[in-house]
Parts: C-alpha cells; structure tokens; sequence
C-alpha cells in the first residue's frame, strides 16, 4: 500500500457513537488549531461543546476523547504521546490522562487526529481503527481477562491498543487504561470505558504518513533540541536512572511521604532511588519512540524482567505505604498494571486505610509494611470483594463514608502524587488549584524549589506566580502533545539561561518573578507547531493557548460545582507538621491562594471573571 503524506495534522476526528454503532467525521477548523493547539486542548474544547454539566461519570452520557497532538507521527524529540479527556468518576469534574507509547502515532496513520466516544454497547465491544473504517468486534471472549492477555490477543506488530482489565470492567473509580507498558493512569478513565462496555481500542498503521510542512527547518529544530536534551543535566539523570531519579532530591529535603504523609523520611529510603536500583536490578532502557531523554526503564525483579516503578509508584505504593524494598514494589505494581488501577490512587487509598484501621475507624488486616497483606487487598479492589468494595470508591469517598477526612491525602478526590508540600510550599499551592486534583504534572515548581534550586522551598514568595506560569506552559505541551520533561531541556539550555550566573538567576526568580519568567526562551515549542503545520504560532500566541486551554477546562470545573472551598489541602498537610521534622513546617496555603486568583483572573468564589473569558475568547 503507498502511504500518502500529510502535514501536520488531517484536521479531522471520528466520532463513533457505542449506543448506536454509528459513525461521522467531526472537522477541525483552523481557528480551533490556532486557539487550542490540539491533545488535551483541542479535546477539552469538543467535549465542552458536547458534554452537558451534572452528567453521572458512569452514565451513557459521558463521552471520551482521546486526542494527538501535531507532532504525532513525526521524529520530533518525545513526541510519543496522546491524551484523552473525559467526566471523571474519581472526581466528578473534568478528567484528563497523557500517555506515552505508540497508539497515538498509529491512529495519526490511519487517518484521524482523534477519536471520540459516546453512547454505550449494549454488549463487550473493542474498536478496530484502521484504513479510514472502524469495525466494532465482540469482546464477549476477552472480558474478565487481565490487560496482558488481551493485549496479546488482540495486539500485533502494525497496530497498538488500549485496554482496560478486571478493574475497568469492575468500574473501580481510579481504574486506568493500558497502551502497551504505558498507561492512561489519573482519574478513572478505566472505569469509564467498563461502564460503557468498551474492553479495548486497536488503532492500526495506515495510509498517512506525517511530513513536515517546513522539513528543513523541523530537522534544525529536531538537532537542537536532541542537543538541549544531550547537555541538559535533569534530562541526563532521567535517561540513567529513569524516573526514580527523583527519589534522591526528595529524600534530601525530606519530603518523601512516608506512612500516609506522616514522616518526610525513612532510614530505609534509600532503597527505592534510582541510583539503588541501577545498581541492585541491572536496568536498561525502555522507552516510548522517538524519545531522546529515554527515562523508560526495565530491570530483574523477583527473578523477571519487569518495566521499573516510576518514581510515583515507588513513593506512593512503596514508602507511604511502609514498603522500601522495590522488589515487593514491583510486584504491586504488576497487579495494578494486570487489573487496570492507578498506582498513585491505589497507594493513596492503602495509606487511608491503613492509618484509619490503626485509628479503630474501619475494620481490615492492612497494616503499614505488610506486604501480603497489600498484595491481597489490591487484588479484593479489582475485583470489589470484601473491604475493597469501599477502597474501590478511593481515599475521598472512604473518608466521606467512615470518617478521617483529616489525613485523606487528596485534592478534589485524586489522591495526591509523592512530594510532600511541607516541604515545598509552591507545590502545595499547585496541588490545591490543579484543575483535575493534586496533580503534580498541572504544575511542577518542586523541580525549582527543590531539584534545582532556584527557588526557596519554604516561602511563599514568588510561587502564585510560577505556579500560574507552569499551568499554562504545561497545558500548551500537553496540547502538542510532547513529553513534559523537555521543558528541562528545552527552557534551561537555551542561550540567555546558560549565559547567565545560577545565582544571578536565582534572585531573579524569587525576587522578580514576573520578570525572570518573562525572559524564559519556549520558542523551539512553537517553532516545530509551525515548521510541522505551516501555521505561524509566536511563543506569546503558544502561552496564550496555554492559558486559554486551563482556563476552559477551569470553567467547566465550576459548572461542576467547584469553588473556592475545593481549591485546598487535607487538614494533615495545614495544621500538621512531618512527625520527623524539626522546622514543624506546615502549609501556608491561604495567602498564596489570594495572590493566584488575583494574577488568574478568578472572582472569591474561584470562578473565572467574564473579562478574563473574553479576553481568552472563551
């Protein structure tokens, strides 16, 4: 078969219909490419045109999209990576997970830039993607089965899938959704495909192939920035030690969660680093394509070659659950990844219940540092047995049903990834204002405030400003769709940040914010949108995006209901101090939050003011 080219993006997604099995073409105009970019955008712009507000998350109702970005298909650096957008029952607003790998890529060739689902089967179904046509196949046989077998039933060379296990079927809030070893992981996006009897999708590698509009100029940009990530020095301790790089950082400033966010740190910590893995698990690389920072990783666990945990996986289904050792680690993660949960969710949910059993609030063997006893109740959750019916509702609905809503370590529902704000004040402040929960990818100064060093961890000084800034930045990424560890690479490497002394540097951002981050170089990101479109995009144009894409999703929030009271922290994390740290540190939230409303454009109650919208053409 002779591929045709395209540039960029077809402009066009399916919108296939489960209830009916029907099937229509939803064009892309260019103005919607210009204003949201495409991935998460571009899908929280069609859903917000679509989904009515108040929907059940379960019901017939809510609609999934899944979504590439203009780089897919093309050998940009990291651009590996699709999204998908939908009603999350985990939270009951707005939910949203990226996911590397390569179905986002086999879709683009098979003649979509997305999908689009509604309805319900009124049986197990899977999609076949492929050539323009979309069959819809019996999945009567493939479902109750775990996501490897199926992925092996299903899954060939020339094609990718998604899939959901037991978990999905199951309809557990945090139930993810595999892509290969990658997984669509926050907000229950699993539970959402059971509900509407979706086992699985299998995009299949058509007739497109993606050329860019500019191939010269996309080659430059290709080159510099594989040079950006080659020199960058985040970017190179990501490609040794994967993820878990991160553990060392949050160790030393003792913010590790360690039994539900009770300590900062643990004497047995150093087992779960990167570098303690390197050396005990002889890893190798294993990683999405094209990528160059290459943080996917694979090593020997229990005797197996096993995917290595990520840095979340090991913090929150490891030390906050009282388990330093990365074998039994990735033996809970295999679990999760067979039946389909969120391991960040999972560990927070264990965490709750555990203190909670330890507190006489619920009755249940789980206890800090028992591994069988952890193996066995993710299992129960899968599969809604026993107590793991209630932990199948997660950390928020537990504690809204049996009380210790106090140390219910989550935001909005979804259950906070592993850095401990105690320890940096401007990644409390993202956690309490992320749009999809306490999500630790809405924002990142952490990386500033304790990773590299620009910013002081324990003021609040300058950090409304820089967690306004990361959103935008991030939404933009993410609606590119490329990895966000580029931005490492691709903002630090530049010259004017290179050219210029760390500490000069470093009063500049925590003294003038607005100033410093206005010289921040991004252009290479609106650079290669243009050299893969032909669409010109300022590096103004592509932040404006950014904030054009958090303020809508921000909107469609509050006619979720959420207000001010939801933009906050658990009990535990303002009026409590890390049992292990001196300083006494808790979260100064409030008056961070009164600066971040007023530089976003939010009303008391946290709404977005009309002249915001309209400024946004929202």
């Amino acid at each position: 078969m002779n591929e045709k080219e395209i540039t960029g993006a077809l402009n066009k997604v399916i919108e296939i219909d489960l209830s009916t099995r029907s099937v229509q073409t939803v064009s892309i105009t260019e103005n919607q490419r210009q204003k949201f970019l495409g991935g998460k955008g571009l899908g929280l712009k069609l859903m917000y045109d679509r989904l009515k507000p108040g929907i059940d998350p379960l019901g017939e109702e809510n609609i999934i999209l899944f979504m590439t970005g203009v780089l897919a298909g093309t050998s940009a650096p990291c651009s590996g990576r699709f999204h998908a957008v939908f009603k999350s029952p985990l939270t009951n607003i707005i939910g949203s997970s990226s996911c590397g790998g390569s179905f986002g890529r086999m879709l683009k060739t098979s003649g979509w830039d997305g999908l689009i689902i509604r309805g319900k089967s009124s049986r197990p179904v899977f999609l076949k993607i492929h050539h323009d046509q979309v069959e819809f196949l019996d999945a009567k046989d493939l479902w109750g089965k775990d996501i490897s077998t199926v992925q092996a039933q299903i899954g060939k060379k020339e094609n990718e899938t998604i899939v959901i296990g037991p978990a999905g079927e199951n309809r557990v809030r945090f139930a993810n959704a595999a892509s290969g070893y990658r997984y669509l992981g926050r907000g229950g996006l699993g539970a959402v495909m059971g509900s509407k009897n979706l086992k699985a999708l299998v995009a299949v590698r058509g007739q497109y192939k993606v050329v860019p509009f500019f191939p010269i100029k996309f080659e430059k940009l290709k080159n510099r920035a594989n040079r950006y990530i080659n020199r960058n020095s985040m970017s190179l301790l990501m490609r040794e030690y994967g993820t878990a790089a991160n553990a060392e950082f949050v160790i030393r400033n003792r913010m590790l969660p360690v039994n539900n966010f009770s300590f900062g740190n643990h004497k047995k910590a150093i087992g779960i680093t990167g570098q303690q893995i390197k050396a005990q698990h002889d890893t190798k690389h294993h990683t999405c394509k094209p990528c160059s920072i290459l943080c996917g990783h694979k090593g020997m666990f229990n005797n197996t070659i096993k995917s290595v945990p990520e840095y979340e996986t090991l913090a929150l289904l490891g030390s906050n659950i009282g388990i330093f050792d990365p074998n039994a680690v990735s033996l809970f993660n295999d679990i999760c990844n067979e039946k389909g949960m969120d391991t960040i969710s999972a560990g927070g949910t264990l965490a709750w219940t555990m203190e909670a059993a330890q507190k006489g609030i619920v009755t249940t063997d789980l206890e800090f540092g028992n591994s069988d006893q952890i193996i066995h109740a993710l299992n129960t959750t899968a599969y809604l047995e026993g107590f793991g019916k209630d932990m199948a509702m997660g950390s928020r609905a537990l504690s809204e049903k049996f009380g210790g809503k106090e140390f219910a370590i989550q935001v909005k529902g979804l259950e906070m990834a592993g850095y401990d704000p105690r320890g940096a004040y401007g990644q409390g402040l993202g956690y309490a204002v992320a749009n999809r929960g306490a999500c630790h990818l809405s924002s990142f100064p952490v990386a500033f405030e304790n990773f590299l060093g620009f910013l002081k961890p324990d003021t609040i000084r300058a950090k409304p400003e820089f967690v306004k800034f990361f959103e935008n930045f991030y939404a933009a990424l993410n609606s590119m769709d490329i990895c966000q560890f580029t931005g490492y690479g691709f903002t630090l490497e530049t010259f004017l940040t290179r050219m210029t002394p760390r500490f000069l540097l470093a009063f500049l951002m925590q003294n003038l914010p607005s100033f410093a981050l206005s010289l921040v170089d991004f252009s290479i990101y609106p650079d290669m949108f243009e050299a893969v479109t032909g669409m010109k995009l300022s590096s103004r144009e592509f932040l404006v995006a950014g904030e054009r894409i958090h303020m809508l999703e921000r909107l469609m929030n509050t006619t979720e209901g959420i207000r001010k009271k939801d933009d906050t922290l658990p009990d535990r994390l303002l009026f409590e101090h890390r049992k292990d740290d001196p300083e006494r540190k808790s979260v100064p939230l409030n008056p961070m939050i009164d600066r971040y409303y007023k530089l976003r454009g939010y009303n008391n109650e946290g709404i977005p003011e009309s002249s915001f919208l309209k400024r946004l053409e929202i």
